[in-house]
């Protein structure tokens, strides 16, 4: 059963805004559809991106790091950072495991460094779920994270 739609207000523009994806190939056409959701909304909002990718959700949280370090370094850095990938339970623990412990390094590197965060690493029950949430005409979550992310780094400017 699909989510229901919800309305929200549209992101801000950012133009000059750079943000990084950090996306995980593991489920192709789901990584794909995540991708273009994610483009389209920074797109939309006049922001610049560059996407590096993992191998899976569990190595996103250190190459957000190491990209972060490596922008801040160049004298580059990002305005915020979205994360894509899927999750889908199997028959054994290391679905929790793989969930928790992405979403928890996501959240404690985004508090620690004040960093404006889009989390669109979906975690689902089956296959099919993942194709409903992360199709841009069904879904839509990388176009949502890409825009929690945008709202935030708006946020942090105007209080800045």
């Amino acid at each position: 059963m699909a989510e229901p739609q919800r309305k929200s207000a549209a992101p801000p523009r950012l133009p000059g805004a750079r943000f990084l994806i950090v996306e995980a190939r593991y489920y192709e056409a789901i990584g794909e559809w995540l991708l273009q959701g994610a483009r389209a909304a920074f797109e939309a909002a006049g922001a610049g991106f560059d996407v590096v990718s993992a191998p899976g959700a569990l190595e996103i949280p250190a190459a957000v790091a190491i990209a972060l370090d490596a922008a801040e370094a160049k004298g580059r850095p990002y305005d915020g950072v979205v994360t894509l990938g899927c999750v889908i339970r199997g028959e054994t623990y290391h679905f929790e495991i793989v969930a928790g412990e992405s979403a928890r390094a996501l959240m404690d590197m985004s508090v620690a460094r004040k960093l404006a965060l889009g989390n669109g690493i979906l975690t689902t029950e089956n296959a099919l779920q993942a194709e409903e949430r992360a199709d841009p005409q069904r879904g839509d979550k990388g176009g949502d994270a890409a825009r929690a992310a945008l709202v935030i780094a708006a946020l942090k400017r105007s209080l800045a």
